[in-house]
């Protein structure tokens, strides 16, 4: 069976016979692919004129709930992706990590695209920033979707997680992409992919799919494109330096294979819990997905005097894990993806064997269950000793991507600093430990050349989602051999498919073209107060002005009283010598309360209720005598998704300012109010 390619909204068969798929497990043939005959430059062509163009159309809400509506659709199909996913050598939970963990990813990116972005095609950043004397000008920025198309190039080992954590983050900002899946396990890539097309649930252009060799893509690729690159840094760095990349500074997001560390502090000594959690921990990153984890544990720091508890413990946990056919229900490691991987691997423990010494394993496993050894890609797990690791350098410099993890023992806090340091850069580092002092060090003077830091002790550790797990909302990345790069991360995933852009101009300008109220901009004049307006009525910079109130010493005496807020600067007036206030102060929410019973409007109305408050600062202190006065401004709306049995609404952001009789700003805050819709 020949795997197709899916290019120009269309599955298409290479033209010759191509590369080979095997089971990892029995070396049963599943397919071929072969991607002769696509044309890169037009693939990229489609999804920037096609694909970018109906993306673009669409709201951030819009595109979170299509994420919403293909990780359900997924979901429904999940056994069929966990019946494909033996034959990459996964096991049921190595499977449950790549299929229901990328699923994940989906239902988190549509969460937080519509808790956290708006319900427009842009995204303003940050405050306006104030360029002249009189307020005529501003600046601010924003963020717009780049005009371009992705090229995801990813890695074997997590051939559903590589593909959705990414697209999750480019369909959320708008920008198609084009998936390029490693070879070895593309067959699961693409039957995931195919459901996708199938659920059409997604615009046209937005996907596409190369199936085989995607090289002479980067020859295509403009300024206006993104690169996103998972897997060995070798090859990271030889896409990376490209021609082309390089010429027309392409964005090139690159995400490494590094040598990552478990450190184990020295008051997690046999018997703590902090010394189960770190054997357990260790010898899950070496098993699960027979250690073919960007993120797995490749270097064990620990004290020098725990080098033979751990060793023991570790041995004893390897011992017990079971090899084999990840069909078979009793075996709880699988084979490496391909024969291929098994030499290189094999080839690696040699390397480091020669400034190391074996613990475990080593070579092929003595027992393996429902399998054939001889074309299955088995390896056993080693667990390898470098009895001097301020000398050698293989162990912090060669990766066996496989079950393979080295032991580094250290004399000092100062050591264990410097190992983990030695590693050149890694995208992720666990500390194990139940001394908060020990943690912070570590985390504070290693931090620098990690992407991502894991402090594990017994506190947190039932709900931990462990070393090796990145998390959607994170960061997934990491310096120097990891790469450079950042995945995901939330929204910050978010801006790397963006132009962020400075704009400058009138407040009033600034205020239509972000659809959010800037400061010295035109205040509209609502026609009836704005609280009897319906949320689609309402237009940014519609101001009330409302009539004036004095504020007396019977005021702020009878708010003491009824907040019970007696700080002495409102009660005793007998204390304020050589303090800021020249005499009895009124209690700042007071005042706020005060600017509230002069702008709301009482009756019942479109406003549904009061759902904060933000940004609310004290500017000038407010004297019995003094007269105040508000100005109700609409300063920003945000749609909100209607749920079974509310009424349609959306959130009003009002920007409040309380003056007093010289005009001048006393207080300043930021309300949000549920506004219901009228339709």
């Amino acid at each position: 069976m020949k795997l197709q390619s899916y290019a120009l909204g269309q599955w298409s068969e290479g033209k010759t016979e191509g590369t080979n798929l095997l089971d990892a497990s029995n070396g049963n043939l599943i397919g071929s692919v072969c991607s002769k005959g696509l044309d890169f430059g037009e693939m990229l062509d489609f999804g920037r004129r096609i694909g970018n163009k109906n993306l673009r159309n669409m709201t951030f809400h819009e595109r979170a709930r299509a994420l919403k509506a293909l990780a359900l659709h997924l979901l429904e199909h999940k056994e069929r992706f966990y019946t494909i996913s033996y034959q990459t050598g996964a096991t049921k939970i190595d499977s449950w990590i790549d299929i229901e963990g990328g699923i994940g990813n989906l239902f988190v990116y549509s969460s937080k695209g519509r808790r956290e972005l708006p319900n427009e095609k842009f995204l303003v950043d940050g405050a306006p920033e104030h360029l002249s004397k009189n307020g005529t000008f501003l600046g601010h920025h924003i963020w717009t979707p780049k005009r371009g198309c992705a090229v995801h190039i990813n890695a074997f080992n997590f051939p559903v997680w590589g593909m959705l954590e990414k697209i999750a983050v480019n369909i959320l900002a708008g920008m198609p992409a084009i998936v390029k899946p490693a070879t070895a396990t593309s067959y699961l890539t693409e039957v995931v992919f195919r459901e996708i097309i199938d659920s059409k649930l997604l615009p046209e252009g937005s996907l596409q799919l190369v199936m085989g060799s995607a090289s002479g893509i980067l020859d295509h690729a403009t300024s206006s494109d993104v690169i996103t690159f998972t897997g060995s840094a070798h090859t990271g760095r030889m896409l990376k330096s490209h021609e082309n990349i390089l010429n027309h500074n392409i964005p090139f997001n690159l995400e490494a294979d590094s040598l990552n560390a478990s450190i184990l502090g020295p008051d997690a000594k046999p018997g703590t819990p902090e010394f189960d959690l770190f054997v357990k921990e260790v010898s899950k990153e070496m098993t699960i997905k027979a250690g073919q984890k960007c993120t797995a544990i490749r270097r064990i720091i620990i004290p020098s005097e725990s080098v033979e508890e751990v060793s023991k413990a570790l041995s004893a946990r390897l011992e017990k894990v079971t090899i084999g056919d990840p069909r078979n229900k009793d075996v709880r490691m699988g084979p490496l993806a391909s024969l291929d991987q098994r030499e290189e691997v094999l080839a690696k423990i040699s390397e480091l064997r020669n400034e190391c010494e074996l613990i475990y394993g080593g070579s092929l496993p003595k027992e393996i269950l429902g399998a054939d050894a001889d074309k299955g890609a088995f390896v056993s797990p080693t667990l390898l000793l470098c009895q001097d690791p301020m000398k050698a350098s293989a162990v912090h410099s060669t990766e066996a991507f496989g079950p393979v993890s080295t032991i580094i023992p250290y004399n000092s806090t100062e050591e264990a600093i410097e190992f983990a340091h030695m590693g050149g850069g890694s995208l992720v580092s666990s500390v194990v430990t139940h001394d908060n002092e020990f943690a912070t060090e570590i985390v504070l003077e290693t931090a620098s050349s990690h992407g991502r830091m894991l402090v594990l002790n017994r506190d947190c550790a039932k709900e931990s989602t462990g070393h090796g797990s990145p998390m959607p909302q994170l960061v997934h990345g990491g310096p120097g051999r990891a790469g450079g790069g950042e995945e995901m991360g939330g929204i910050r995933g978010v801006h790397h498919y963006m132009q962020r852009t400075a704009i400058q101009g009138h407040p009033t300008t600034l205020t239509a073209l972000t659809n959010v109220y800037q400061p010295g901009s035109e205040q509209l004049d609502p026609g009836t107060h704005p609280f009897r307006k319906y949320f689609e009525e309402l237009r940014i910079g519609d101001t009330h002005q409302t009539h004036k109130r004095t504020i007396t010493e019977t005021d702020i005496v009878n708010f003491a009283n009824v907040s019970w807020d007696h700080f002495y600067a409102h009660t005793d007036t007998t204390s304020l010598e050589g303090t800021i206030f020249e005499k009895r102060v009124a209690h700042g929410y007071f005042i706020i309360s005060a600017a509230a019973g002069l702008f709301v409007d009482p009756g019942k109305g479109p406003v549904l209720a009061n759902y904060g408050l933000d940004e609310l600062r004290f500017i000038k202190p407010v004297y019995a005598g003094a007269t105040i006065s508000v100005k109700l401004t609409c300063k920003e709306k945000i749609d909100q998704e209607a749920r079974e049995g509310e009424e349609p609404r959306g959130v009003v952001k009002w920007q409040v300012e309380v003056s007093d009789e010289t005009d001048e700003v006393v207080a300043l805050a930021t309300i949000l109010t549920l506004v219901a819709k009228k339709n």
